[in-house]
């Protein structure tokens, strides 16, 4: 069981989804877990549930100590007067920061299939405003903190939409500019002994993207969505940033992307129900993907992971929409 109890953490954006799975499995392992949002509790105008305060006794009912904070994160100053209080309430402990908080679903959803040019500029502000920019910012003032300790550990959630192209133009650069903010923190973070490094969930089943693959069914626009084949829950997640944050050295890989479903294979980590995702870069995905009547004699197919040069090379030539 991996232990937490003496660290501090903080999940930006945490009222639903993968920053609820991300809270609730530091919780498991015994942190104290500041997290944020907007949404502090039920919103009768809100289609989408989830609120600070439904995580909040989720992550204390699984054992962690949670400490919820209402910010908007397109705020700047609501953004340093939360880590000023961290380091009051804490006395100036924050041993992890977890950059998750993202805003963008919405207008991705909205404007899925159409070219970027057929959209106001507004979308690149709606999906990289509250996402990249807030993850820098957020790190600005978590390096503060994190430097006067000589410890601590950044993990930016990035996306396949890196390297890949999956949801537009404006989602794939910012998902390709958060693996960049995390490599070129870690380079200037590497001094004072903080880990910075950017982790890539596989096809997380959040409520959002639940809502969002019915819809791309229903206009049958995106196949992939169909059955949910090798969807992670939000905790998987948590489960293995929990693990990472517990090791006793993490500069070692401080500076490069992990893919969550990988690092739960070396950790030894499994999802809700007991079941390990394989990595989307695995033949046992990418088969059975490709000819879904495989699915059913996944187990039978090697868990090899085409290597990251052969990746490059292939998933960076853009499909045509």
């Amino acid at each position: 069981m991996t232990d937490l109890k003496g660290k501090v953490a903080l999940v930006t954006g945490a009222t639903r989804g993968i920053g609820k799975g991300i809270a609730i499995g530091l919780g498991e392992a015994g942190a104290t877990v500041y997290i944020t949002g907007r949404t502090l509790g039920s919103d009768e105008n809100d289609d989408v549930s989830g609120t600070l305060l439904d995580t909040q006794k989720a992550v204390n009912e699984a054992g962690g100590n949670c400490i919820l904070v209402q910010v908007d994160h397109s705020d700047d100053e609501q953004v340093r007067l939360l880590f000023e209080r961290i380091k009051t309430e804490q006395n100036g402990q924050l041993d992890i920061l977890v950059n998750n908080v993202f805003s963008g679903v919405k207008a991705i959803s909205n404007a899925y299939s159409e070219p970027f040019w057929k959209h106001d500029p507004s979308l690149w502000d709606a999906i990289n405003n509250v996402g990249l920019r807030s993850h820098y910012v957020a790190s600005i003032f978590a390096a503060r903190l994190m430097s006067q300790r000589q410890q601590g550990l950044i993990c930016t959630i990035s996306s396949w939409g890196s390297l890949s192209y999956i949801f537009g133009a404006a989602y794939g650069v910012g998902k390709a500019a958060c693996d960049r903010l995390a490599a070129d923190m870690a380079v200037e973070l590497k001094a004072d002994n903080i880990t910075s490094l950017s982790v890539w969930p596989g096809i997380v089943g959040t409520e959002l993207m639940f809502e969002f693959s019915q819809q791309m069914n229903i206009q049958g626009k995106n196949a992939r969505f169909d059955d949910y084949y090798n969807w992670e829950t939000p905790l998987f997640t948590g489960r293995v940033i929990a693990a990472l944050a517990a090791q006793e050295n993490t500069m070692k890989l401080t500076g490069k992307v992990h893919i969550i479903a990988e690092l739960a294979q070396q950790y030894n980590i499994v999802d809700e129900k007991h079941n390990r995702p394989v990595s989307l870069r695995s033949l046992r995905f990418i088969l059975p993907s490709a000819v879904p009547a495989l699915k059913q004699y996944a187990s039978f197919i090697p868990d090899i992971k085409i290597p990251w040069l052969i990746l490059q090379a292939t998933m960076l030539q853009s499909p045509k929409i």
